[in-house]
């Protein structure tokens, strides 16, 4: 089992209000497992967390706001690997003719 940490536990560590940790798992922003009516986020999405803290506390963006950001970041994030990938099928094809 991967390692993970209760939501409870978040609530205190992160001083984050439990309310804005349940509207980020409802708007599907974090996901969590649930055992013994406990809910735990797992330590890789550690970092997801942090940044959706930062984005609401620090900048005041609201929860419909940081779905729309954290849509568009995959989206970009997504576009680039695209581009990574045509950039390396483009410099194939330049070495194959580079050959000829």
């Amino acid at each position: 089992m991967s390692e993970r940490i209760s939501r409870e536990d978040l609530v205190k560590i992160y001083n984050i209000e439990i309310t804005f940790f349940d509207e980020l798992v409802d708007y599907g922003l974090l996901q969590v497992e649930t055992e013994n009516n406990v809910r735990y986020l797992m330590y890789e999405d550690l970092p997801a967390l942090e940044k959706f803290t930062n984005w609401y506390y620090d900048l005041e963006i609201n929860i419909p706001g940081l779905e729309v950001i954290h849509e568009m970041l995959q989206k970009m994030e997504h576009l680039q690997q695209k581009n990574r990938e045509l950039m390396n099928k483009l410099s194939a094809i330049s070495a194959q003719y580079e050959d000829i």
